[in-house]
């Protein structure tokens, strides 16, 4: 039987939070079987206790890593205000939209969360709070904490709005409802 160092395993373990990241976000949790996501990782069914207890604690790991990596994407935007702005207008854009797997995991996932175990939960609410706080930061740099409610409101307002426009069938309506989504994420802004 082969043995592969630490770090290989470590390397495997990301690439199946990765891949079962995608796979979650474009199928859902639930229409996501193991099976299916050791196969996108390129693995055997076998292969995935040697790296998770459960599926929860896989839904739980691939939940905190797309936050977290949310989180992480602020700092390529610019500073302040304006890369709010910039964040708004790629958030609410028909390409995020329409490809989900690529996309933000709360507007994808929010629903299925809702029904997961404490550890996903836990790891979503982590999550949540660190892009508040770096919503918050952008809004008001000098008091973050000043700015938190409407950090909520504007965190929250982008997901529902993302939500509704992909829940429709009339891609006119979903375009409208993306665009007004900008123009009341930007009043809540000023």
């Amino acid at each position: 039987m082969a043995r592969y160092a630490k770090e290989h395993k470590q390397v495997t373990r990301q690439r199946i939070i990765e891949t079962a990241g995608h796979r979650f976000k474009q199928d859902g949790i639930d229409g996501s079987g193991i099976s299916t996501l050791m196969s996108d990782a390129g693995l055997t069914n076998g292969a995935f206790y040697a790296h998770f207890e459960s599926k929860d604690d896989l839904v739980a790991n691939v939940v905190a890593g797309e936050l977290r990596t949310q989180a992480e994407s602020f700092s390529t935007l610019r500073p302040g205000r304006p890369g709010l702005e910039d964040l708004v207008h790629q958030y609410l854009s028909p390409e995020h939209r329409d490809h989900p797997g690529l996309g933000c995991p709360s507007a994808a996932l929010l629903d299925e969360i809702g029904r997961c175990g404490d550890g996903t939960k836990q790891a979503y609410t982590d999550g949540a709070k660190a892009i508040v706080e770096e919503i918050a930061a952008r809004l008001t740099p000098e008091d973050p904490q000043s700015a938190r409610g409407t950090a909520i409101g504007l965190y929250t307002m982008l997901v529902g709005t993302l939500q509704l426009a992909r829940a429709l069938s009339d891609r006119k309506f979903a375009d409208e409802v993306l665009e007004q989504g900008i123009v009341n994420a930007l009043a809540i802004m000023r």
